[in-house]
């Protein structure tokens, strides 16, 4: 006896989830401190944040990598979140609110790619 098994494209919805949610709680806490806090406080060198270092870093390939991926997994677990929470406030979530959603967080991710390439190399 064969099961009829229905694919699923939700496990890569949660896995981006995931990985965003596990990106957050590791380092999300220590960039709004840092950016937020240290560096307006002086409490970091000071030249540490300014423009020319900055660009520096989003200019080379591992500071692009990073960049892409704390905003766009950040955007994409916010996203799932907020969709599946769409049913706690009483909102039954159909397509229309899954192609929203996730059509949100897929143009923010393509937005960012092209925002980082544009900064150049």
């Amino acid at each position: 006896m064969k099961a009829n098994l229905k694919r699923s494209n939700e496990p890569i919805f949660w896995l981006l989830f995931g990985a965003g949610g596990m990106l957050a709680a590791l380092i999300g806490a220590m960039l709004v401190l840092i950016t937020s806090f240290a560096a307006p406080l002086g409490l970091l060198p000071g030249g540490l944040f300014s423009y020319a270092n900055m660009q520096d870093f989003a200019r080379h390939l591992v500071g692009k990598a990073l960049i892409l991926a704390v905003i766009v997994l950040f955007l994409w677990h916010a996203v799932h979140r907020i969709f599946h929470s769409l049913h706690d406030v009483g909102i039954h979530a159909g397509p229309v609110a899954r192609l929203l959603c996730y059509g949100i967080a897929f143009v923010g991710s393509a937005v960012t790619l092209w925002a980082i390439l544009a900064i150049g190399f």
